[in-house]
Formats: structure tokens, C-alpha cells, sequence
């Protein structure tokens, strides 16, 4: 179950093992789980050398934890794995924002994948289009002859639809079997019913089955969110006006919409988020990455915003997010890496929806964050200032003196740049000498 309660004040005050303990005490974890948090190198050399080949060691991320999260009116505190600093804090800063007005809202879709099979060489392609369909329920039920899981729990082949395409080689079939993979990112499952009734639709179209495998756009198992913001909680220090800071956006948001250069980085900021989250839950997040980008110039005369916003009747900002979420929360890495099981466990996630749910709101928040940012202050402020202590370790900065110069560049005017942090170490390093 998701936790009581995802506001937690001050939580970015605590201590690394202080935050820990909190957790802990407000969640469902064990202390075996968050000891995997605990364990920088949680992933035993024993783990990763069975996950992939010609392993030589491991590599770590920072693990933080966004709040304020309130999804179709449950409280989540969720697990984002990345590096890049000002992530963590904008998605929270957002999540908070939007209480009020009752958190996030999704509708995610059924998990069906797409199973790709391009068949070559067929003599009559309408005319193999017509006997696959013909055929049709016959194959599917060859389909779902598989000794798989997810079919007796009652997932399986459910449709499969034909495409004709032309391609430099000349005409193609390409079939799609769309299959409901229940609470799995389903890809073996996917690939291994492709290759398995590939035998059968050769015999059919007296075409050569070429290349049998799922389709990471994934336009079947779409991921919504919607959100709403008041002016009122938009409003910085330096501009109290929340229409204008809304104004704005919305500039921000219509320049993504018809420029590819700036959607780019638009949809980047949002991938900021879900594929934190997915790195952090042991998901394929290049899938995830490859599918939702592919869907920013779907059906579009160009790439463009992911992202909705719009101002409503009352003057509030009101934002959406519509993605190909595909995830699981059985199989694959999930199940196999400490870290990832722990992070899980954490969400208490009940299906492989509502973890979509979760990836689309946090993508939704970060979007925010940075168009908010971009249309005040300006991005590198704020993502300076949080970026400091990483400065401060780049000049050379060791134990207390990485707080020390953070704290004196955080408040000063001066535009923060590597120069003044490493001349911020020098004068430090020459008081104390």
C-alpha cells in the first residue's frame, strides 16, 4: 500500500541516515529493505554477473525520494535514480503545489504490447490479408497454446491486426499481434509467441517470416495524468502575479508545441522523472524512453510536446501528460536487483497501471518544475544553486569543506561558475591555514 501521508517538511534537512530511518518509520520497509539502500554497492558482484555478460563490476546513482505525491488520492513517496541534482527537489516542489486541488489524476490503459512479424516474399498480399484474417481466431488460439503464466492468468493474444507497407525493398506484410501482458513490461513474452506462430502464418501467406519481435511504441498501453494549479501556488519570491507566471508557460508550453529543438528539451525534462523512476523500479527505461519519444512525433507533422497545458474557465493552469508506459512488477530486473525490489516495495504498487500512473505524474511534475523555472528566474538559478555541492566536489573539495563552499555560493549574488567555486575552496583552504 502507498504510505499514510507523502508530506514530509523538512525532509531535505535530515542526514542521509536520517531520511532512512524516516522512511522506515512511515512506510511498509523492513529494515532488510532499506539496508539496501544503505549498502552503496548493493549490487553483488554474484547478481550482476548473472544480469548480463562480461561483467567486471557495478556502478551506482543516487537514490532520492520525491514527496508531496498524491496520485487518484492515495499518498506515494517515489524512488527516483539519477544524477543530475534539481530533480528530485522540482518534481516534490510541483507535487506540493497541486494538493489543494487534489493531486494527480490518471487513467492508464490495459497493458497490451505489440508483437511485431514483417513477412517478405508474399505473393498476393491483399489476398494474404484476407486468409490471415480468415484465420484469425485460429491463430490466436494457437497463440495462447504457450505454457505461459500470463496466458492462464488470462492474458494472451487478443487481436492481431494486418499492415501493409512499402518499403525501399519493395511491399512488406507486417502483422501486429497485440497482446495483453497483464502486470509483466511483457517482452519475452511478446518475442517468444511471435517466433512461435511465425511457422504457421508462412504457411498461410506463402510468404518468409523475417524479423519476430514486440514494438517499444507501445500505442495500445497508453499512460494519462491530469493535474490542476492555482495561480496562487505558482507565485515566486521575485513575482507574486500567478496569472502572468501561468501566462508564461503557457508561451513556454506553445513554443514546444511547434519548435522540435525546443519539444526536445521539453520532453527531455519530462523523461527527467519517468525514467528516473524506471531506472529506480529495475524497468527497461530505454524501452520506455525510445516509446514515449516516438509517440512526440506520432501522427504529428513534426516532434513535439508530450505535454498539455492549458488555463481553465477559473484562471487555474491545468496540465496533462499521455504516454506508452510500458512496466512490470513481476520478472525481469525488478525482482533481481536489492535496490529495485526495496523501491518497489516502497511504491506498494498493486499492478503495472498504477505504476504507469505514478512514472506519468512525476513526468508531469518535473515538466512543471522546469517550465516554471524558464519562464521566472530562469533555469540555471535554482539548478545552480542545488548543483553546488557536485561543483564543489569538481574543484576538489573533500569532507566538511563540500558543505562549506556549497553554503557560501548558495548565498551569494554572484552568478555561481566552477571559477568562483574553486576560488570559494581557495580562500576557505587559506583562512584555515
Amino acid at each position: 500500500m502507498p504510505v499514510d501521508n507523502s508530506r514530509i517538511p523538512g525532509f531535505n534537512r535530515l542526514s542521509v541516515s536520517e531520511r532512512r530511518q524516516m522512511i522506515l518509520d512511515i512506510s511498509g520497509l523492513e529494515a532488510k529493505d532499506v539496508d539496501s539502500w544503505a549498502k552503496t554497492g548493493e549490487l553483488g558482484e554474484d547478481i550482476a554477473s548473472h544480469m548480463i555478460e562480461n561483467v567486471v563490476g557495478t556502478m551506482s546513482l543516487p537514490v532520492g525520494i520525491a514527496t508531496n505525491f498524491i496520485i487518484d488520492g492515495e499518498h506515494y513517496l517515489i524512488p527516483f535514480a539519477v544524477e543530475e541534482s534539481s530533480i528530485v527537489a522540482a518534481a516534490s516542489n510541483m507535487a506540493k503545489r497541486c494538493i489543494q486541488t487534489g493531486g494527480f489524476k490518471t487513467n492508464c490503459d490495459d497493458s497490451i504490447m505489440i508483437g511485431q512479424i514483417q513477412i517478405l516474399g508474399v505473393p498476393e498480399i491483399d489476398n494474404a490479408i484476407r486468409l490471415v484474417e480468415e484465420n484469425k481466431q485460429n491463430l490466436i488460439s494457437l497463440c495462447n497454446s504457450l505454457p505461459s503464466t500470463i496466458i492462464k492468468l488470462g492474458g494472451g493474444c487478443k487481436d492481431i491486426i494486418c499492415r501493409k507497407i512499402e518499403t525501399s525493398s519493395g511491399f512488406a506484410l507486417i502483422l501486429h499481434l497485440q497482446i495483453d501482458c497483464l502486470d509483466a513490461m511483457g517482452a519475452n513474452a511478446v518475442n517468444t509467441m511471435t517466433e512461435f506462430i511465425s511457422p504457421e502464418i508462412e504457411k498461410i501467406t506463402g510468404g518468409t517470416a523475417n524479423l519476430r519481435i514486440l514494438s517499444n511504441l507501445a500505442v495500445h498501453r497508453m499512460a494519462r495524468v491530469e493535474a490542476v494549479w492555482k495561480p496562487e501556488d505558482l507565485v515566486t519570491r521575485e513575482n507574486p502575479d500567478g496569472a502572468e507566471i501561468i501566462n508564461g508557460i503557457i508561451e513556454a508550453y506553445n513554443f514546444a508545441c511547434y519548435d522540435p529543438f525546443r519539444a526536445t528539451t521539453h520532453n527531455k525534462g519530462i523523461m527527467n522523472a519517468i525514467s528516473a523512476i524506471s531506472l529506480a523500479c529495475g524497468q527497461d527505461w530505454r524501452a520506455i524512453e525510445a516509446g514515449c519519444h516516438a509517440w512526440a512525433a506520432f501522427g504529428n507533422e513534426s516532434y513535439s510536446s508530450l505535454s498539455k497545458w492549458k488555463i481553465d474557465s477559473e484562471g487555474n493552469l491545468v496540465g496533462s501528460l499521455e504516454c506508452p508506459i510500458a512496466v512490470g512488477i513481476v520478472g525481469g530486473a525488478s525482482k533481481v536487483h536489492p535496490a529495485a525490489k526495496t523501491n518497489l516495495k516502497l511504491l506498494g504498487v498493486d499492478s503495472a497501471k498504477e505504476l504507469a500512473g505514478i512514472l506519468v505524474s512525476a513526468g508531469l511534475a518535473q515538466n512543471l518544475g522546469a517550465l516554471r523555472a524558464l519562464a521566472t528566474a530562469g533555469i540555471q538559478r535554482g539548478h545552480m544553486k542545488l548543483h553546488a555541492e557536485n561543483m564543489a566536489i569538481s574543484a576538489g573539495a573533500i569532507g566538511d569543506e563540500i558543505s562549506k563552499v556549497a553554503e557560501i555560493i548558495r548565498n551569494s549574488d554572484d552568478r555561481i561558475t566552477q571559477s568562483s567555486v574553486e576560488e570559494t575552496l581557495s580562500k576557505i583552504r587559506n583562512q584555515e591555514n
